[in-house]
């Protein structure tokens, strides 16, 4: 299966943010890796996804208590 990049605008915008986040993004199958650019006003999240879907992962962020829509 082909890796896909799935983006998403979020409400994660620092550290500890991201470290709320992560362990249900790890809980995700078929996520490959993933990062945020806190830099970036929208707090883009990058998905690398081999399965995983749009709806997969929004569902995990919103559950580690954070706004998520896709790009």
């Amino acid at each position: 299966m082909e890796n896909n990049v799935l983006k998403f605008k979020t409400s994660i915008n620092c550290g500890n943010c991201i470290k709320a986040v992560t362990p249900f993004l790890d809980q995700v199958n078929g996520i490959q890796s993933w990062e945020v650019d806190t830099n970036n006003p929208d707090k883009i999240l990058s998905v690398t996804s081999e399965g995983a879907t749009h709806d997969e992962v929004i569902a995990a962020v919103k559950q580690a208590g954070f706004d998520v829509d896709p790009v």
